[in-house]
């Protein structure tokens, strides 16, 4: 399968999770948008069929290897713009391109979150921060076309992975499975 595919289903997968699950920031930003309205119930006439999605399905985040998280944050040398008290990595130099301190990110944010920092950076930018570009977006670059799935599942797994007070994190456990047997 192709990058781009690749990209494309992990994308379709994540926007699929923020309508049908309401995420809190989602209902924050906008808390005047309507509700979506719910899927039809099964049985119910659906475009495709019995095939429509299960009542109560939920995206679930696939296992990530911190470690090799790790590896892709030096990689994609996300150290240029984020500190990690307590690595190693280069301290940012350039002060216009400087995003959040990320050591104690793990336990503030869900994992689909992270996702879509990285994936769609320009999604939620806490404004008055720095982070904005003048156009509005985000500074922080796109990686889609440069990072795989993997690693950046790997990734999600490391920032998950970041407490305060430690050092290079342990390896992350997985989220529980959302699927449904079928």
């Amino acid at each position: 399968m192709s990058r781009a595919v690749s990209w494309a289903l992990l994308a379709a997968l994540l926007l699929a999770t923020a309508v049908e699950l309401e995420p809190r920031w989602a209902i924050a930003q906008h808390p005047s948008k309507p509700r979506p309205t719910p899927s039809p119930s099964r049985g119910a006439a659906q475009p495709h069929g019995e095939h429509g999605t299960p009542k109560g399905w939920k995206f679930s985040w696939p296992k990530g290897d911190s470690l090799k998280g790790r590896e892709v944050f030096a990689k994609l040398e996300c150290y240029g713009c984020h500190e990690v008290k307590g690595e190693t990595f280069p301290a940012p130099t350039d002060t216009g391109k400087v995003g959040p301190e990320l050591s104690q990110m793990g336990p503030l944010h869900e994992a689909d979150y992270f996702a879509e920092a990285i994936i769609n950076p320009s999604a939620v930018i806490e404004k008055g921060k720095g982070y904005e570009a003048l156009d509005g977006s985000s500074k922080m670059p796109s990686f889609n076309d440069s990072a795989t799935v993997q690693e950046v599942i790997d990734l999600v797994a490391f920032l998950r992975g970041l407490k305060p007070g430690a050092a290079a994190p342990a390896r992350v456990k997985p989220e529980s499975s959302g699927h449904m047997k079928h």
